[in-house]
């Protein structure tokens, strides 16, 4: 494994959001196995939170799936480093912020919220929205 992906997943470790996540992924029933990069990918996760195709908590990625394509674990592979360097749990409050933050200037949660824009957005399935200030009204 490439030193920075075990950079990761020690500092994920002590930080301890992978434990978290793992302990999600036991409670959600989910089968883990382990992915690229020092992933570990938990296929069917059963509770419908959160909306989106994949939740990444430390180097755990849950899906209700029960396989993911390259390009969205490429997508949560980068959250996993965003753990990293948020230190663990102050990621979740920083999350929110971004995501209320993208919500009011584009009336999406992900388009303009920093972590989904440094994941690529394309990779995790979001689309490009439009600033709510340059969005044309009807008449003008």
């Amino acid at each position: 494994m490439d030193k920075r992906f075990w950079f990761r997943r020690v500092a994920n470790s002590l930080n301890l959001a992978t434990p978290l996540g793992l302990l999600i992924a036991s409670i959600g029933g989910a089968t883990r196995q382990p992915g690229p990069n020092g992933l570990v990918l938990a296929f069917g996760y059963r509770y419908r939170f959160p909306a989106a195709s994949a939740l990444t908590i430390g180097n755990v990625v849950l899906t209700r799936s029960n396989s993911l394509n390259h390009r969205l674990i490429l997508h949560e592979d980068r959250h996993a480093t965003q753990w990293a360097w948020c230190a663990g749990l102050p990621m979740v409050p920083l999350y929110l912020i971004a995501m209320l933050v993208s919500a009011i200037v584009c009336g999406d949660r992900a388009s303009y919220n920093v972590f989904e824009r440094l994941a690529d957005l394309e990779d995790g399935g979001y689309p490009r929205a439009t600033l709510r200030w340059r969005t044309r009204r009807s008449g003008d």
